[in-house]
């Protein structure tokens, strides 16, 4: 029974411990804002559906570069090795390319639902990072951007599935922010 309960209390620090060296992921949602931007302005362009689908897709690759860049300005080491939960973290966004099946599907069934769905599928690869960061902010977008992004996707066009998601992602950046500031202050 004792090693039970040492194990959780290890795994407790090693969350405590990654969620103050990632800060919670906020590299990556905060570069989660600049995508969204960019797929906003890709959506604005009135382009033809398939290549404005195309476009959208590409406005993903510089997530990686980008999250680098704010995790130096933030002093937050993306790629540390140095806990184990940095590899369930990785695993976690590893599940986002498996949905990302289901959006390259709705690419050629449903090409003007693109985006819905790929707000969709990026908002519920968010929830295993709720444990992870022992976050309240990841559990409830999670759960909010799935639905929010279907409601305004069956009623409006993707420029306004684009809009609520930069929106949306700047009120969880400031969500994070201030769960990041409660948890130093523990």
């Amino acid at each position: 029974m004792n090693n039970v309960k040492e194990n959780q209390t290890d795994l407790e620090s090693l969350r405590n411990d990654i969620v103050i060296k990632q800060k919670k992921g906020l590299p990556f949602i905060c570069a989660s804002v600049v995508i969204w931007l960019l797929i906003l302005i890709v959506v604005a362009l009135d382009l033809e559906q398939e290549k404005e689908n195309i476009f959208v897709f590409c406005c993903s690759c510089p997530l990686l570069p980008i999250s680098w860049l704010i995790g130096k300005v933030l002093k937050v080491d993306i790629f540390d090795k140095s806990n184990p939960l940095g590899n369930v973290g990785f695993l976690f966004t590893c599940n986002q390319f498996l949905y990302l099946l289901i959006v390259m599907w709705v690419f050629r069934a449903v090409p003007d639902k693109m985006v819905m769905v790929y707000a969709m599928v990026f908002g519920a690869h968010l929830l295993p990072y709720s444990w992870l960061y022992k976050s309240l902010s990841y559990r409830s977008f999670a759960i909010a951007i799935p639905l929010i992004s279907l409601i305004v996707g069956c009623i409006f066009p993707a420029f306004s599935v684009a809009v609520t998601m930069l929106i949306i992602e700047v009120i969880f950046v400031i969500s994070l922010l201030v769960e990041i500031r409660r948890f130093m202050k523990k």
